[in-house]
């Protein structure tokens, strides 16, 4: 039975849940998931320290998120090929709490992982007891964090699958990485936080699967 994976270091820089409240009122995350700012500031209030705050992607998607990000002064956005970016939903056994705001624990960008399929790394990440983040999940710590997303040292957020009419899952699986401004991107998103997807059966060493320790609802 695999062990659990060790908390990436990078995971101990989260601020303070007051602080992650007074950052994303400044973000007008807030604005953008049509909630006032005390809503923020009472779910911090009620945060254990430790835990990240994830705005429900109910009222704050992907694609409103995605535009906050930074990195070296470059604004993230998604690939032109994932229009359907907000459709992509919490996978089977994955429960998102109810309400607004809810906290998120024990973060792990998942670098042991790296140079695995999406298919192979979730049994893994199950058997271990954790849960996979979802892209919503992933967003929200890069808004804190931006400093998780390093060069050859990105991640995947395999809690987060697309449906098909069919009722089966489709094949992409959503991932934050950095742009190297080739292709569609553009020369002048180069180094700038990307939202991008990889399929299900194909590996990439530079990649791994971000997970939580637990999900738990705020007042």
């Amino acid at each position: 039975m695999p062990a659990a994976a060790p908390v990436s270091p990078v995971a101990r820089t989260l601020p303070s849940p007051a602080h992650q409240a007074e950052r994303l009122v400044a973000l007008g995350v807030h604005e953008r998931a049509g909630l006032p700012a005390a809503a923020l500031q009472d779910a911090a209030r009620a945060a254990d320290d430790g835990a990240l705050l994830v705005v429900s992607p109910a009222l704050a998607p992907a694609s409103a998120l995605a535009p906050l990000l930074e990195r070296d002064g470059k604004p993230g956005f998604v690939v032109e090929d994932m229009t359907d970016v907000d459709a992509f939903a919490p996978i089977p056994g994955v429960v998102v709490p109810d309400g607004p705001v809810y906290a998120v624990t024990g973060l792990d960008r998942g670098d042991a992982l790296a140079n695995r399929s999406p298919d192979e790394a979730l049994p893994v990440l199950l058997d271990a007891g954790r849960t996979p983040l979802t892209l919503g999940e992933g967003i929200a710590w890069l808004l804190q964090c931006p400093d998780v997303l390093e060069p050859n040292n990105c991640f995947m957020t395999i809690g987060s699958r697309m449906r098909r009419p069919s009722g089966r899952p489709d094949s992409r699986t959503p991932a934050l990485w950095i742009s190297g401004g080739t292709g569609r991107d553009g020369r002048a998103r180069r180094g700038a936080p990307k939202v991008g997807w990889c399929w299900a059966g194909n590996r990439h060493t530079w990649l791994g699967f971000a997970s939580a320790a637990t999900r738990t609802p705020l007042p």
